[in-house]
């Protein structure tokens, strides 16, 4: 099971809550094909430069994404051990689950038991 610290809870807030947003998920799909500044991330949205740096904030104190000032560009990188984090938490659940529904499966392709029928005049 995953370690319920703290240290590390918190660190899941921050994941779940910059996942949250469709925005920035999209942002990390983006990211996923390779680095991308701070311009490229913002185009497919139509928002101002400093709407889509307040987006990668978030990415960036969820320790999602990595920011690179090279120049005057700023690029951004995919950081994946954070990802892997919400994926454990989340796959305990996923086995949790799935192990209660297969047992619920189960259960329900068990066949009836088949009960004697009762007819009147079967008074003992």
């Amino acid at each position: 099971m995953v370690e319920h610290i703290p240290h590390a809870a918190s660190r899941l807030d921050h994941i779940f809550h910059a996942l949250a947003d469709p925005t920035r998920r999209a942002m990390l799909n983006h990211l996923a094909m390779g680095e991308r500044t701070v311009s490229e991330l913002a185009e497919p949205f139509a928002m101002s430069l400093a709407g889509a740096s307040k987006h990668i904030k978030a990415l960036e104190a969820a320790g999602l994404v990595a920011r690179q000032i090279r120049g005057r560009q700023h690029l951004c990188r995919l950081q994946p051990d954070r990802l892997a984090e919400a994926h454990e938490w989340l796959s305990f659940y996923e086995r949790f689950w799935t192990e209660r529904l297969d047992a619920l499966d189960a259960l329900l392709r068990q066949p009836e038991p088949v009960l004697p029928i009762e007819t009147k005049g079967d008074d003992a």
